[in-house]
């Protein structure tokens, strides 16, 4: 099966393109509209696009805001995941703080804020495994996807929501949704863009490839590729 890859010339039309997406699949729900999203430097642009231009194009009172991963620092620490997202997006909209849900960092150590986490999206989701709306997620040039690492045990777990994980990159410890969490999902989004996500993409996408990425896409070959031209410079259409 062929990736579902949608390619854009830069990363503001690219942006734009999956933004008019967002608003779009959030206004044709007529349930809660459940939006896992992803940190990194690649969607802070998409995120400040939601909160202006396309900001009165969503029902806000009908959105959950979940995260994919977080790295282990304060809240208010600008490496904060949720930091990102609360100067980008959240405060810039009319969302109810019930309706946000961050991964906790404020345990003695990341599993129990893990299991506190994954206490909440059970709530959430009375189901098997949670069922989002929609996951964004971001390539790392290493293959990561969310907070799952290349050999990480994460990787392997089949039964967790949420899991302790260790990044290459300070802060080390990170939190991070399991793979069949995130597969679960109704639909799920990678956002690529930029020259040096370029390598990462083409051996994600590689036939045989086992990066955390790919691991992901073989589950969820439906998954759909948001990239921009310089990050698909070395893909084979």
């Amino acid at each position: 099966m062929k990736p579902n890859l949608r390619v854009y010339a830069d990363l503001a039309s690219l942006n734009k393109a999956v933004a008019e997406n967002i608003a779009e699949l959030a206004s044709n729900k007529t349930e809660r509209f459940h939006l896992t999203l992803s940190g990194g430097n690649t969607p802070q642009t998409l995120y400040t696009l939601l909160a202006t231009n396309f900001r009165d194009k969503i029902p806000w009172e009908s959105v959950h805001l979940f995260w994919g991963d977080e790295r282990y620092a304060p809240p208010s620490d600008p490496m904060s995941n949720y930091h990102m997202v609360r100067q980008a997006l959240i405060d810039r909209v009319r969302i109810a703080p019930s309706n946000v849900h961050p991964i906790p960092t404020n345990f003695p150590d990341p599993d129990q804020a893990a299991k506190a986490y994954e206490a909440v999206l059970r709530t959430c989701f009375p189901t098997p495994w949670p069922t989002f709306s929609l996951v964004l997620l971001g390539l790392g040039n290493d293959g990561h996807t969310a907070s799952l690492f290349p050999n990480s045990p994460a990787l392997e777990e089949r039964k967790r929501w949420v899991m302790p994980t260790l990044g290459p990159t300070e802060p080390h410890r990170r939190i991070t949704l399991t793979l069949p969490a995130l597969t679960h999902a109704k639909q799920i989004y990678f956002l690529v863009a930029g020259v040096d996500k370029a390598d990462a993409l083409r051996r994600t996408l590689t036939e045989g490839s086992n990066t955390p990425a790919a691991q992901l896409l073989s589950q969820r070959p439906d998954t759909v590729l948001w990239t921009d031209e310089a990050a698909a410079r070395q893909v084979r259409f």
